[in-house]
């Protein structure tokens, strides 16, 4: 096999907190791309070094991991705002475990997350599995599936067990449980990284909308997209052909607290609000759930506290010159809400609302 080289690849406009961002109306500001014509620039996604990006995690050093879903690249935008080629050749394959991230291949990796010694975890989607790159040897390993699909390996060793196509991974607050959204297992399945053992703590593999009140592990889901614990142990689960975000409370009972069920843009309470597709969400302050409304072009947020969606980006709200497409990834750090837009090959992030 190969060694792949890191690549350095000059990008149009790229910035953390340690550059001099290029700063929009509302805050918001342009991380890897920039703005498109209709929006007063001229930015052209097909010219990104980006293809197709969906999540994002940050390391101690606030380096920014970035993973595609169909470019099939891992990159790392470094300090001074430098992207680096890190592994990847962009073929669907399932390759490197055991020797270094630049020789590993990935299947439409959905997004990442950083423990706290900096090592990244990989939702390998098609691969159906959970890989692993150790921060200190970039060594890479599968902590979680086989690389074969199936639904097995509950109460047993996570590298034993099979899976349906991995989207979501999210670490819980303490970062010792790994949640993964099963999707055509129809679960939320949990990884504790000190055993390694995997359950299932939410879905029976049936398709359905889940009772309000119901055992979450005995209840049916529609599509768990992604999945993540807040402060006091809720675990939201986004569901994109549900339009909804459900929760999972302490004591294993599950409930819809947003979304009709029926495809729309509203914002509002309970009953009142609606989702077209969303993809990803994640936790920020507060306890308030960021969520990327895929179809909307829209990013929402639902406050527990009011219990009420609203929309802080896209469709108008926010910076009104932007314009996103297909939103995936949604990342909170260090108090800046970070948002990819996939279908603009593009990153950007606004102070968070």
């Amino acid at each position: 096999m190969r060694l792949l080289s890191l690549q350095l690849v000059p990008v149009v406009l790229v910035c953390l907190s340690w550059c001099s961002p290029r700063m929009l109306a509302d805050e918001v500001q342009v991380v890897v791309g920039g703005l498109l014509s209709s929006e007063g620039g001229d930015w052209k996604p097909e010219t990104s070094p980006l293809t197709a990006p969906f999540g994002v995690a940050f390391d101690r050093a606030k380096t920014m991991w970035i993973v595609e879903l169909e470019g099939g690249r891992v990159h790392r935008l470094v300090a001074g705002g430098r992207l680096q080629h890190a592994g990847g050749d962009g073929s669907r394959s399932y390759r490197g475990d055991g020797g270094p991230l630049a020789q590993a291949t990935f299947d439409g990796m959905h997004n990442c997350a950083v423990l706290p010694n900096d090592d990244l975890l990989i939702a390998d989607s098609w691969n159906h599995c959970v890989r692993r790159v150790s921060a200190e040897t970039q060594v890479i390993s599968t902590i979680a599936g086989t690389g074969k699909q199936g639904f097995s390996g509950d109460g047993g060793p996570a590298v034993q067990a099979t899976f349906d196509y991995v989207m979501c991974i999210t670490l819980n607050p303490a970062a010792t449980v790994l949640h993964i959204a099963d999707l055509n297992n129809r679960r939320v399945r949990a990884l504790d990284l000190k055993t390694g053992v995997v359950r299932t703590v939410a879905g029976n593999g049936q398709k359905g909308v889940p009772a309000d009140g119901s055992v979450a592990v005995d209840a049916p889901l529609i599509d768990p997209r992604a999945a993540a614990e807040d402060s006091v142990g809720r675990l939201y689960v986004l569901e994109r052909g549900g339009h909804a975000l459900r929760v999972v409370l302490g004591d294993g009972i599950i409930r819809t607290v947003a979304g009709t069920g029926r495809q729309g843009f509203a914002d509002g309470g309970p009953a009142e609000a609606q989702f077209g597709s969303p993809k990803h969400l994640c936790v920020g302050a507060g306890d308030r759930i960021y969520i990327a409304d895929d179809q909307n072009g829209a990013i929402r947020v639902y406050d527990p506290k009011t219990q009420r969606v609203s929309t802080v980006l896209g469709r108008g709200f926010g910076d009104s010159k932007i314009r996103l497409k297909n939103p995936h990834g949604v990342t909170v750090h260090d108090g800046w809400l970070y948002v990819v837009d996939m279908g603009n090959n593009r990153i950007l992030r606004l102070r968070e609302p």
